[in-house]
């Protein structure tokens, strides 16, 4: 009866904001063709804003689980919520090997696991460096990857959008699924995860606009660019 309760959740949150999406903003969605029918898949995103998730989720085809801020955990309703839209908590900024273990599990069910590496919002600004927690379970479970670039969500004003939608000035936001891709063709070495870290945002920011790639822009692209994780058990 639970999972029951949690699927039709799921399809009315995600059938629901795919619908205002529609009517709020200006969507366009790109290259829904890509993205792989089955088997396990992470999908890595830049973050600029709180809607970012469920849009994703939203026009995905596909059901995702997403690695979500512990902190929406706290309130039980909110932890009923997103625990019903198949989100589990991480503790950002931290190395979480108890999440790391749900991404694990999840990926080797041949699901699909949603990820923000940057950990946090950019608010528009450019992409942040990315935590290695990504890279690590890509490597250890030898899944696809789908890199992700999204654009116009920083543009989002709650107190706004309805009055935009009203005058006819909906912000115009873009979703594009990239080509999927492994690890394996990275060089070997001791700093294999922070390379395949690297390398994975470069993906997303191949997908965007050269003033949201922040960190991952040309003017790094000799560098090799990634947050540190404290530990935590």
């Amino acid at each position: 009866m639970y999972r029951l309760t949690c699927k039709c959740v799921y399809i009315f949150l995600t059938f629901s904001v795919k619908c205002l999406a529609k009517i709020l903003t200006k969507i366009e969605i790109i290259g829904i063709d890509r993205i792989p029918k089955d088997g396990a898949l992470i999908l890595i995103c830049n973050h600029s804003h709180n809607i970012d998730p469920p849009l994703v989720g939203s026009f995905f085809p596909r059901t995702i689980n997403t690695m979500a801020k512990s902190e929406l955990f706290i309130n039980p309703l909110s932890r009923w919520l997103f625990r019903s839209v198949n989100a589990f908590p991480v503790e950002r900024l931290k190395a979480d090997l108890q999440a790391l273990r749900i991404a694990k599990s999840i990926l080797n069910q041949e699901k699909a696991l949603l990820m923000y590496p940057e950990g946090t919002r950019n608010h528009g600004k450019g992409m942040n460096p990315a935590l290695p927690g990504a890279a690590l379970i890509a490597l250890r479970t030898k899944s696809r990857i789908l890199p992700i670039g999204i654009t116009g969500t920083h543009l989002i004003s709650w107190k706004s959008i309805w009055f935009l939608w009203l005058i006819n000035r909906r912000p115009k936001l873009i979703i594009e699924f990239g080509q999927p891709f492994e690890l394996s063709l990275i060089d070997d070495g001791q700093d294999i995860v922070e390379k395949s870290t690297d390398y994975m945002m470069r993906r997303v920011a191949d997908l965007l606009p050269e003033r949201y790639r922040g960190v991952y822009g040309e003017e790094t692209k000799n560098q090799i660019v990634v947050a540190r994780a404290t530990s935590k058990k």
